[in-house]
């Protein structure tokens, strides 16, 4: 699988971007933008999304815990980011490599025009010979509208193009099974993320970033049901990316779905917040999961919020459990108890079983 890897999407965590003064780490950048301009000169197109803005404009404007304020985060970003990025321009010249900044918001992937936009516009950067540095638009962005964390965001990233490889480096070496215990061991390869996969992800204690591992598990299961693999590792390593792209065993490997997603349904399944939820019955969820088919109203039991034709809803069983996202063709007024007998709700080529 490694061996078809041409284009790569390196996530780049606050902790191996930012020093201890909570400002841009010019040798820890250094390390992995000559990591960067390897794959380059190797072939490969690269994206990075870097995390860092937040906490280079923390360090900058005095503050010693990331704010708590939105205004003030938000002015932290600002600050932070034109920082950041010079950096990252001058690094790269260093190898004759351009960089071009990309900021985004949730809206941006969600509706369909500015989404297909945005991927032209990355597409034609790397047909440039560009390397585009994503990072959120932090300075602007509203809660509501936010992706969350730079791990999700990357995990997005990688879907959009697609890429055929994302990348998460972090503080961490990759998923620790039995953390903080005397038997705490690296998991080389996780096949299938469960329940227990996620109980080995915690949150993060640092005061410049937000997520830590239960985030990036998340992107997890973006990037893996999109067709695309991942490796979690350890930013700190000189050599991370040429072990990683030349299959040592670094980090942690999540197993992709066997085939990628087509565009459409990677936009139905990851861009969006459902407007509303439909609760399924066993056989319903059977219909759908196991035989490929639509969902029809008489599966249906509850529903949850209001949505239009046209909306992305949420799928769960009797359980509560997601198992699928689509297109809705009916508003959410006629269910459950539709006197239309077997209306179709969502059609199977407006569905991603997730």
């Amino acid at each position: 699988m490694l061996g078809k890897v041409n284009r790569i999407v390196v996530k780049l965590g606050t902790g191996v971007v930012t020093d201890s003064r909570k400002r841009p780490d010019q040798v820890q950048l250094a390390q992995l933008v000559a990591q960067v301009a390897g794959l380059r000169a190797a072939g490969q197109e690269v994206v990075i999304v870097t995390s860092g803005a937040v906490g280079a404009g923390m360090g900058v404007l005095g503050y010693e815990e990331r704010p708590a304020a939105l205004s003030e985060r938000q002015a932290c970003a600002a600050v932070g980011q034109s920082r950041l990025m010079s950096t990252y321009e001058a690094l790269f010249r260093h190898y004759d490599l351009t960089v071009g900044q990309v900021l985004l918001t949730h809206e941006d992937l969600a509706d369909h025009t500015r989404h297909l936009n945005a991927r032209n516009t990355l597409l034609t950067l790397l047909k440039r010979g560009v390397i585009p540095i994503i990072n959120e638009n932090d300075a602007v962005s509203v809660t509501e509208l936010k992706f969350g964390d730079n791990d999700r965001l990357s995990a997005l990233v990688a879907s959009l193009l697609p890429a055929d490889l994302l990348v998460i480096l972090t503080t961490a070496e990759g998923l620790i099974q039995n953390f903080g215990k005397p038997d705490a061991r690296l998991l080389s390869v996780v096949k299938r993320i469960d329940a227990g996969i996620e109980a080995m992800a915690g949150g993060t204690s640092s005061t410049t970033a937000v997520g830590g591992m239960a985030t990036k598990i998340t992107a997890a299961r973006i990037v893996v049901r999109a067709g695309i693999p991942l490796v979690i590792a350890s930013g700190r390593k000189f050599d991370a990316l040429e072990k990683i792209l030349g299959g040592s065993d670094e980090g942690t490997w999540f197993e992709p779905a066997p085939a990628k997603l087509p565009s459409r349904k990677r936009w139905i399944a990851f861009y969006h917040r459902p407007d509303g939820t439909v609760v399924v019955d066993a056989g319903a969820r059977r219909a759908l999961c196991e035989q490929g088919r639509s969902l029809l109203a008489p599966g249906i039991v509850s529903v949850e919020g209001e949505f239009a034709p046209g909306d992305v809803v949420s799928i769960c069983d009797l359980d509560g459990v997601e198992v699928a996202r689509g297109l809705a063709r009916v508003p959410s007024t006629v269910l459950p108890g539709s006197p239309t007998g077997r209306l179709e709700v969502v059609h199977r080529d407006d569905l991603v079983i997730l």
